[in-house]
């Protein structure tokens, strides 16, 4: 998940559009990356477009299949679990951190993140909306100041994008859900044991938000989905 100016057209800016793309569930697991309807909606010869998907499939957001082409990668249930619980690992401690860190530029630009996601279910983005959701728990890691813990949290995160794509039912969680005010509380009073706690109990709620018998269909309309 990135937040940087790159030159468009070039093949950084088309995988930065495809991976926004992904995390904002407009491509779910299992659609196809045609080569040539990408090389159209970007306006970019097929060159760039390799390269753009070379790059996607590094970080293991799309996969190459021999003969086949690439598409959107489908994590399969045990590594749905197994990330799950790898944030659960990291997150919560690193929630503690924060908060022994936490200053009140932080606290704005954690606000800004919960506004800009509630804006995102006012106007029915829900993939919108978890994927500032996913930023949210990526400033916590910046702020923490462990690098090398946040740059495992920030693929966990990429990979959960995946996952709530394939398996999410509880939609209607991003709506009840108080999981982001109650850290910002904790993070304001410098709660760590507070900020920890509450940080586990979010990705508890996550996981058990999974529907982990059931796949979802990849849509038809490459096209339409890069140009929504």
């Amino acid at each position: 998940m990135k937040d940087t100016q790159v030159k468009s057209g070039s093949a950084e800016y088309v995988a930065e559009a495809i991976e926004l793309a992904i995390h904002e569930h407009r491509l779910i697991p299992g659609m196809k990356l045609g080569e040539d309807e990408l090389s159209e909606v970007y306006g970019v010869s097929r060159t760039i477009i390799r390269a753009a998907l070379q790059s996607l499939s590094h970080n293991r957001l799309i996969e190459l299949k021999r003969n086949r082409g690439a598409f959107v990668a489908q994590p399969s249930v045990a590594e749905a679990i197994e990330v799950f619980e790898a944030r659960s690992l990291l997150e919560p401690r690193t929630a503690r951190s924060a908060a022994e860190r936490m200053t009140e530029q932080d606290i704005l630009s954690l606000q800004n993140h919960i506004d800009a996601e509630h804006t995102a279910i006012d106007n029915g983005e829900s993939g919108r909306a978890l994927y500032l959701s996913g930023l949210f728990h990526i400033e916590i890691a910046r702020i923490a100041d462990q690098k090398t813990i946040a740059a495992f949290i920030t693929q966990l995160i990429s990979r959960s994008s995946l996952i709530i794509a394939l398996y999410w039912e509880r939609r209607a969680a991003l709506c009840e859900s108080h999981a982001h005010h109650a850290l910002i509380e904790a993070f304001r009073n410098q709660d760590g044991d507070q900020a920890e706690e509450l940080m586990k109990s979010h990705l508890i709620d996550l996981l058990t938000s999974l529907d982990l018998r059931s796949r979802k269909s990849a849509p038809s309309s490459l096209h339409e989905a890069l140009k929504s």
